[in-house]
């Protein structure tokens, strides 16, 4: 049964599907060829169930509002303060692109996002001081990885609906700073030396009276992280609705304090929203059908049990979900990845006591960093168009990056405080 399913899906993807098609159509055909009896109408109860969870009301808010910031001044505000106080310094245009990148990230949720706002104005300041353009977009496309692992992440997101088990998704938010941070830092660092080894010229210092400036310029911005994980952390509101004040504090932002987007704009920056959370609840519908298919069938059992065997250790099960979610997504949409992959890792998880927090920081993780890895990360297929750029020349300078960012998946593994110690 398994080798019917994935053979549907490989066929439909090299004719060249969109991948919300072989993921409906592979458990669809399985199920009327193994199990007639169940019925069209069971199928189609699991795709709406895939879609009822509240907790998905968040995706199309922090989406809205992430397009109203890309379409507005937002991005250019922080990067004009950071750049203010570390551009001088030896790398530092490549650390305000990483630090710019992980508060874009606080922003929007998204790697794809951050991509575009942060990479279009950044791409051209680190050419201008003397980075090769590859080096350029490698730092851009990995850094904004970032966006998973910080709030409001919906890679999280979409992992709670996933897991199930009631996780927290206000919890896996603030589980995600300390590795985020951990990411800027270890990029900072590369950047200080691959600098230096460079010999990179040094940007003019900015004097004091611009620094106050540009940080003025930039309070309104740097407000929207504090607002939304203060607010959450707090408890003063849930990820949803926090997701609802982002949309407000973007629009107020944006509309009536910058006028930088006229709000004749809203109507097509909403239908942009409407369209990319449409393809995303198509593959969340896909996902719950796919995996019920697999459970039905039991599945996640005989995979697990190849793969871990009976009584795992709890470090073995999280170094088997690092290389599976980095493989798949390398391959694979991380969003379709966490879908499939979860529901068949989490009771084995369960079973070796692992917390399901750390796990579901590991399993953002990895979908960060195999979304910017080749053959097939979607942050790479972002940059190639958004700078207009070939495949090679995207990837050409990705492989420091690649390295580091697996560093960091070990540690997570290994200290699992790093993810639970703001719990």
């Amino acid at each position: 049964m398994l080798t019917t399913l994935i053979s549907i899906m490989v066929v439909l993807l090299l004719l060249n599907f969109p991948m919300m098609i072989p993921l409906i159509v592979a458990p669809v055909a399985v199920v009327l060829i193994f199990y007639p009896r169940l019925g069209p109408d069971l199928l189609m109860d699991q795709l709406l169930t895939g879609i009822e969870s509240p907790v998905l009301l968040a995706v199309p808010l922090f989406i809205f509002a992430a397009d109203i910031m890309t379409s507005g001044k937002t991005s250019n505000r922080l990067l004009d303060f950071i750049g203010a106080f570390v551009g001088h310094l030896r790398g530092g245009y490549a650390v305000t692109t990483s630090a710019a990148c992980t508060l874009f990230g606080a922003i929007s949720g998204s790697t794809q996002a951050t991509v575009v706002a942060i990479g279009r104005p950044m791409r051209e300041r680190l050419l201008k001081v003397g980075y090769k353009d590859s080096s350029a977009i490698a730092l851009i496309i990995n850094s904004s990885d970032v966006a998973l692992l910080v709030p409001p992440s919906i890679g999280m997101i979409i992992y709670a609906l996933a897991a199930g088990q009631n996780v927290s998704v206000s919890k896996l938010f603030i589980a995600g700073i300390i590795p985020g941070i951990i990411v800027f830092l270890s990029f900072a660092i590369f950047s200080y030396f691959y600098a230096k080894v460079k010999n990179i010229p040094l940007a003019e210092k900015v004097n004091w009276k611009d620094r106050f400036f540009f940080t003025r310029k930039a309070l309104l911005p740097l407000g929207f992280p504090v607002v939304i994980i203060g607010g959450i952390y707090s408890g003063l509101f849930s990820p949803t609705e926090a997701a609802g004040v982002s949309v407000l504090y973007a629009f107020i932002l944006e509309v009536f304090i910058f006028r930088s987007v006229h709000i004749k704009e809203l109507p097509k920056i909403a239908l942009s929203t409407g369209l990319v959370t449409s393809a995303v609840f198509v593959l969340v519908a896909g996902g719950q059908v796919f995996t019920w298919v697999l459970g039905y069938a039991m599945i996640p059992q005989q995979i697990t049990e190849a793969v871990l065997g009976n009584d795992p250790s709890a470090v073995y099960v999280l170094l088997m979900v690092s290389l599976f979610f980095f493989i798949g997504c390398m391959f694979v949409d991380p969003i379709v990845v966490i879908l499939i992959l979860t529901p068949i890792f989490v009771p084995a998880a369960q079973a070796a006591g692992v917390d399901l927090i750390h796990l579901g920081v590991i399993i953002t993780f990895q979908a960060a960093l195999g979304s910017a890895t080749p053959p097939f990360g979607v942050d790479i297929f972002t940059a190639s168009a958004v700078f207009n750029k070939s495949y090679l020349d995207v990837i050409k300078g990705t492989p420091p990056y690649i390295a580091i960012l697996i560093g960091i998946g070990f540690l997570l593994v290994f200290f699992p405080q790093l993810s639970l110690m703001l719990l």
